[in-house]
């Protein structure tokens, strides 16, 4: 009995760092009464088991109060300032560039363009003048639109691009060709878009339009028209400016005299853009049918291809 004792005295002293109430869960009459062998074994087995437990919480708490550092050094840590250019998301018009001022991003008439050399990269304007590049007539246009300094004369303000290439010499347009001109002009627009239709280049509802223009011959110049004004009307606003006519000027200008004519003489108010229902009086259409299928097309084909 004084060996156990003894024992119980010693295996005390090596184990300290026990707190009171952890040694009060022990009674040691119990175990002075129980088997010598079975109870210093069991008595070890769990005092070794308490210890295991008490060192595996604190190196929890340690990790947890590391973990919890680490992250208040990492918030603290600054971050590198990105500073969102305001011209990004500034979207200006041929002949002008985004320009900051007071960080406020504004659009300006584009200061320089760059040398031309190749005859190539010349453009012809509506009124037959040869230009460097179409940089050059862009920043013409926004110069005298905007009263700036470098404008060459006010009525530049409306020049465009009919076609690249030095300008040729110009044809005259007879008063027979002209009158005759929104026919021939109705026959060149079906013929372009029956060839994209079979080159599968058209969006389904121009396909339908297509379609329908093949088997009806009354909507045939009407469905073609639609189509290429649809087109070109980009934002959707009923009315086309000279420099949106540009896909149907530039092939036609060296090959019809009377293109460039015929469309000045659609702009019949004279405020260099094209309404829809000015569109149908030049090719002779009927204004309540274009409005309809115009609207129709809006409807279904937010994207325009051809």
């Amino acid at each position: 009995m004084k060996l156990l004792l003894l024992l119980l005295a010693g295996l005390l002293c090596l184990v300290p760092t026990f707190a009171e109430e952890e040694l009060s869960d022990f009674d040691l009459d119990e175990l002075v009464d129980d088997d010598f062998g079975e109870s210093a074994e069991e008595m070890l087995r769990q005092l070794e088991q308490k210890n295991q437990k008490n060192d595996l919480e604190r190196e929890n708490e340690l990790a947890n109060k590391f973990a919890a550092e680490a992250r208040d050094q990492q918030n603290n840590v600054l971050q590198p300032v990105v500073e969102i250019d305001p011209c990004e998301k500034m979207h200006c018009g041929a002949g002008r560039v985004c320009q900051l001022n007071d960080n406020e991003a504004k659009c300006v008439c584009i200061p320089e363009c760059p040398e031309e050399p190749d005859a190539r990269r010349h453009v012809c304007t509506n009124r037959n003048e040869t230009w460097l590049s179409d940089c050059a007539v862009y920043q013409q246009r926004c110069l005298c639109d905007t009263n700036a300094p470098g404008c060459l004369k006010p009525e530049n303000s409306h020049v465009h691009i009919d076609y690249y290439g030095p300008c040729h010499e110009k044809r005259e347009c007879s008063e027979e060709d002209m009158k005759d001109f929104p026919r021939r002009m109705r026959d060149w627009l079906f013929n372009v878009m029956r060839d994209l239709a079979e080159r599968d280049e058209l969006t389904e509802h121009y396909m339908q339009m297509e379609l329908e223009a093949e088997t009806n011959m009354t909507r045939r110049w009407t469905n073609a028209a639609v189509w290429k004004w649809c087109d070109l009307d980009g934002d959707t606003d009923r009315s086309v400016s000279r420099h949106e006519l540009f896909p149907i000027r530039a092939p036609l200008v060296s090959l019809e005299q009377c293109i460039a004519p015929f469309l000045e003489s659609c702009d019949s108010n004279n405020d260099h853009r094209i309404t829809l229902v000015e569109w149908g009086a030049c090719l002779e259409l009927d204004e309540t049918d274009l409005n309809e299928r115009c609207d129709d097309i809006h409807r279904n084909t937010p994207q325009l291809l051809g």
